[in-house]
């Protein structure tokens, strides 16, 4: 974005380019690329909920917000007196290679040409959050972002470097910030690549021309603000004037997530209240990643802007879903005051909403080749429900098939809910229950089928055999071809 007047030594790894790398070669490189993280896959399953059940139990043991008092801090004005500013912001950038470096490529240009508009390479780079993924570590940012970022601008450190500055998501705090503030957080200058790397702590402020400043609270879920950032943020704001114009950066939306995280826009408001609106400035922008799309909502005066800007090379979201006009704050929000809210109005998307959809119905032709692992995970429970049925006796309800069912209704609700959090909701409850349901008819039925061919009858071990090499390929696709549709609704 442009901004117009109102009416420390290198480390080894950093010394690795002198240049732009010419091959995929990990010796070259300095580090390896990755592929995007796989979702679905049963492992990745798991160590998802572990990881989210972990983060709602023990969280607060790892927040090390508090702690970072004891680091310097500072606002940052480089650019305070520049006339003309360009900013570049991405978010959810650090998933697999060919996405995060084509974005980190397009950021590195000196300029890049969009239609008739010649748009130079930002001054100041701001990192919106999950610069990781799935978890950080200081290897998974070596390969995930810091090198690819590195590979697309090696250039050295000059005196007219830009800037980087980054706010951590929810995937950065897998590991309490440790990582995070060992990359971003360097005393004194550091770099990644050819940008410099200025911020002490995970929040910050910088000045901006013009009488605009940029606020980034490290404010995650639905933790409260820390005592050390919020009077830091309180100290930022003595210096503002009335009239001055915010650029208030967020780690999610919380102003559309509210339906399924009714506190995440208590921080934000309280922040409004009691840090911008006594300071007499205005919050004119609200700008957050998290979710993998662009999405921009206009204040019917045009005063204000919410803009979700997620699509720094993590897999794309859905847009079609998106409601048309939202309040703010919204009103399922638990801090809303009665006569303080402003009507927004989606104004532009990325995906548009009609493209979106299409995206969406390409599930079916994805989900089942894109994901074996799952895909053979469904295979394997559908098989161990039909050698259920198989043994059922003359009697509708057996040890086993009990066991399979309960395990069925088990997986696909924890599905829904489990690695969804957020307050809990009858819905994710009925959908997951109903998706389970789909997965215990499909059993049925491919068991009647099954009873009417040949191998129903073989002399055992024959029939569990004859499943696994017959049965089992071909109820994974059609289970996992359920699944994309429960997706595709859901």
């Amino acid at each position: 974005m442009t901004l117009t007047p109102p009416p420390r030594e290198p480390s080894s790894f950093e010394s690795t380019f002198a240049r732009r790398p010419t091959k995929l070669d990990p010796e070259e490189l300095g580090f390896t690329p990755q592929r995007p993280v796989a979702w679905l896959s049963p492992s990745q399953l798991a160590a998802t909920g572990i990881r989210v059940a972990f983060a709602a139990q023990f969280g607060a043991y790892l927040d090390k917000r508090e702690l970072q008092v004891a680091l310097p801090t500072e606002v940052h004005d480089d650019h305070a007196t520049d006339q003309e500013l360009w900013l570049d912001y991405i978010a959810d950038l650090g998933d697999g290679f060919d996405a995060t470096y084509s974005m980190a490529y397009l950021l590195a240009q000196d300029q890049i040409q969009i239609s008739d508009d010649t748009l130079p390479r930002g001054r100041v780079l701001v990192l919106g959050g999950d610069q990781v993924y799935p978890t950080a570590s200081g290897a998974a940012y070596e390969d995930r972002f810091e090198g690819p970022y590195k590979a697309a601008l090696p250039v050295p450190i000059t005196e007219n470097s830009p800037t980087m500055f980054a706010l951590p998501g929810n995937h950065d705090w897998y590991d309490g910030l440790t990582a995070f503030l060992r990359l971003f957080a360097r005393r004194g200058n550091g770099r990644i690549g050819g940008w410099q790397t200025k911020q002490t702590r995970s929040y910050f402020a910088l000045k901006l021309p013009h009488r605009w400043w940029m606020l980034a609270l490290d404010a995650q879920g639905e933790a409260y603000m820390d005592d050390p950032q919020l009077e830091f943020f309180k100290s930022v704001a003595e210096a503002f004037m009335p009239g001055d114009r915010v650029i208030l950066v967020t780690p999610q939306p919380a102003w559309v997530q509210t339906d399924d995280h009714p506190r995440y826009y208590d921080t934000i408001d309280y922040f409004r209240r009691n840090v911008v609106e006594p300071a007499g400035a205005d919050v004119a922008v609200m700008l957050s990643g998290d979710l993998h799309h662009y999405a921009r909502y206009v204040q019917e005066d045009g005063s204000s802007q919410l803009i979700n800007c997620g699509g720094g090379g993590a897999y794309t979201s859905a847009t079609h879903h998106l409601p048309p006009k939202i309040t703010v704050p919204p009103k399922h929000s638990l801090v809303r005051r009665a006569g303080f809210q402003n009507v927004f109005k989606l104004a532009k998307t990325y995906p548009t909403k009609l493209r979106s959809q299409w995206l969406g119905g390409g599930v079916f032709a994805r989900l089942p080749w894109r994901n074996p692992g799952f895909t053979a995970l469904l295979g394997v429970l559908h098989t161990m429900l039909l050698l259920a049925f198989q043994n059922e006796n003359q009697r509708i309800i057996t040890v086993p098939i009990f066991l399979m069912v309960t395990l069925v209704m088990t997986a696909t609700i924890f599905f829904s809910v489990g690695l969804t959090p957020g307050q809990m909701q009858v819905k994710p409850f009925v959908l997951g229950g109903l998706h389970g349901v789909a997965h215990i008819l499909l059993g049925v039925g491919g068991w009647l089928v099954w009873k009417q061919l040949i191998f129903a009858t073989l002399p055992w071990p024959l029939p569990p055999i004859a499943a696994v090499g017959f049965y089992l390929p071909v109820i994974a696709v059609v289970a996992a071809l359920l699944v994309s549709a429960y997706l595709l609704i859901a």
